[in-house]
């Protein structure tokens, strides 16, 4: 595409999809006029908010620990157990680290897949109070241009990664549905699987998005309390609660192959967010059997800028290690994912214990793979290492580096 024709074309690109953007009422909330959805997880999450979350976890003994582990069937009760004080003990959580062990090998075997994002842009008209992207936040803003995009997508190519992850600020009139599936179509002709982490869509915008090439969605409900979530996101789009908490149905309905969520650990209690991971994951694996489900457990990270958001609510390693395993003896088929927002040696660590997915080279600035990074990060990592590095620790611990682990019929006989 010409430089001097690409805003003309992007723009007619963007008329052509205009009937599917979200349609905002008087009160300030979206809706999806694409969608036909009869129910949604917040009708699981409003039976649960009233549930007395601490006196259940300070209730449980040793002995209900050893029965919800040995449980065939396990239940959110059990996965409340799992990650309760008394199973945070040495003893209890090396019965449960065995366990993880078991499930993680005999539903993937001795593999981690690797992956590394591309930032496309951090242009946003969210206000996020802990994130570097705030839009009142004075830091560089940038967007790639295609041409940008291309030598980024051969510069990942030539690294080694065949799976990526592709990342907008959250900004409509910046980074339109157009822009994104343009650009998605661009890496296409280098990378082998597309997963996109942007701003919410609405279903139609989705099937763009998998006819441009995009296989996978990510997005992280930030916090599931849906009393703070209003403070933490005062303005912008991301405002919208619902909005956000339908955003994985309608990229399952619009028939993603994979779906990603995940709770930004430290915003509230750690138990409350990561129940509610685990319940959201449950509910889209039963009612969306053809997608392949997985969950991140990020713990937020300091940014760039004038952004200085205290954690009132801190997240250590073990607890981290105890909300993963949790996760695997309740969803053993569960995709877990573990970012560059962890150390190398927590990284190491924690292979065989239930991770099944992990970043490598991570760039959080706009671009950084073929040329200069254009501005700052959304958050600093703390894992530096490049993919070669990565690989062979993943190799050192008995694992299997996999760069691709799956690929569409349709790019195989292209």
């Amino acid at each position: 595409m010409a430089s001097e024709t690409y805003a003309d074309q992007l723009r007619q690109m963007e008329a052509r999809w205009q009937a599917t953007a979200p349609v905002q009422a008087a009160d300030g909330t979206w809706h999806d006029p694409s969608s036909t959805a009869p129910t949604s997880f917040y009708d699981v999450y409003r039976q649960w908010k009233g549930f007395d979350f601490d006196g259940f976890l300070a209730s449980r003994t040793a002995a209900d620990v050893a029965r919800s582990r040995a449980s065939r069937a396990k239940g959110p009760l059990d996965f409340l157990t799992l990650i309760s004080p008394a199973a945070a003990t040495p003893e209890q959580l090396e019965a449960t680290a065995w366990e993880a062990h078991a499930l993680t090998e005999r539903n993937f075997g001795r593999t981690i897949s690797l992956f590394t994002p591309l930032y496309l842009a951090n242009v946003c008209d969210n206000g996020c109070v802990y994130c570097g992207f705030n839009k009142d936040n004075k830091v560089p803003r940038a967007i790639l241009r295609p041409d940008e995009v291309a030598r980024e997508g051969k510069a990942i190519a030539a690294e080694g990664f065949h799976h990526i992850i592709i990342l907008t600020g959250e900004s409509r009139r910046a980074t339109p549905p157009a822009y994104i599936a343009e650009a998605a179509g661009i890496l296409k002709e280098t990378i082998d699987s597309i997963c996109v982490e942007v701003y919410s869509l609405t279903e139609d915008e989705y099937r763009m998005m998998g006819r441009a090439g995009v296989d996978g969605f990510t997005m992280f409900q930030e916090t599931y309390n849906e009393d703070i979530y209003p403070d933490l996101h005062p303005i912008g789009p991301k405002h919208d609660y619902r909005w956000r908490l339908d955003t994985p149905e309608r990229a399952a309905r619009a028939g993603m192959h994979s779906v990603g969520i995940g709770a930004l650990l430290g915003l509230d209690d750690w138990h409350h967010d990561a129940f509610f991971t685990m319940m959201h994951a449950r509910y889209l694996i039963e009612n969306y059997p053809g997608c392949d489900v997985a969950v991140s457990l990020p713990r937020i990270r300091p940014c760039a800028g004038q952004v200085n958001f205290h954690i009132h609510h801190p997240v250590d390693d073990p607890s981290i290690v105890q909300a993963m395993m949790a996760l695997r003896l309740c969803l053993p088929h569960l995709g877990i994912t573990v970012s560059t927002r962890e150390t190398p040696e927590f990284r190491s660590n924690i292979i065989g214990l239930g991770v099944t997915k992990m970043s490598a080279g991570s760039v959080t600035e706009v671009g950084g793979h073929a040329d200069a990074a254009k501005t700052e990060g959304q958050f600093e990592t703390s894992d530096p290492r490049e993919i070669d590095e990565f690989a062979a620790a993943v190799s050192a611990r008995g694992y299997q580096p996999v760069y691709k682990d799956w690929e569409s019929l349709a790019r195989r006989a292209s």
